[in-house]
């Protein structure tokens, strides 16, 4: 993982901040256990819309809730941490440092299928949540095939990330993600 991935994520914010600019990084904020509980909740409530949209089959809005459910864990952490995140990007590669240098313990595959890969020839849930989105069918059988197995991965992601919420650990960014 290069740090300066994730320093260049808080130093984008920071800078939008000062020039009163919305920013589209990572900043720092004062932790808060209600929200990390809240994006837990969210989380659930699209693993619910899931089996609604299978059900009525709407097969094209379920990718869009497995990403977002698994995004939504991410938040959460965040807020655990501190961190706010206006970019998929940014919130994905903090993740990404914070499972590497063992401050979470939390698979991989979540963080990996939330990642935004600019790169044509790597894909991830992004990319199959936009393609099932702006495709023209409402049905998709590989998206149904996926079903048992995505909802497994969410709960699983769920599940670890009530660990790292409710945990009496205290979560700290690691200064050396804020030194310029």
């Amino acid at each position: 993982m290069d740090i300066r991935k994730v320093k260049e994520c808080f130093l984008s914010a920071k800078k939008s901040e000062i020039k009163g600019k919305k920013h589209k990084g990572l900043l720092i904020i004062k932790p808060n256990q209600l929200y990390a509980e809240e994006y837990v909740s969210k989380a659930k409530k699209n693993l619910e819309f899931c089996e609604f949209y299978k059900n009525q089959g709407v097969d094209y809005k379920l990718p869009e809730e497995w990403f977002y459910t698994l995004y939504y864990c991410g938040l959460a952490i965040l807020c655990k941490f501190g961190v706010e995140s206006r970019s998929q990007r940014c919130t994905a590669v903090f993740l990404r440092y914070l499972k590497q240098n063992k401050l979470i313990d939390y698979e991989d595959e979540f963080i990996e299928r939330i990642t935004v890969y600019s790169d044509k020839e790597k894909e991830s849930d992004v990319d199959k949540r936009e393609e099932a989105r702006y495709s023209p069918y409402v049905k998709n059988k590989e998206v149904s095939e996926q079903y048992q197995v995505m909802t497994e991965v969410c709960k699983r992601a769920i599940s670890q990330t009530e660990d790292i919420i409710y945990s009496n650990k205290e979560f700290k960014v690691p200064k050396e993600l804020l030194e310029e």
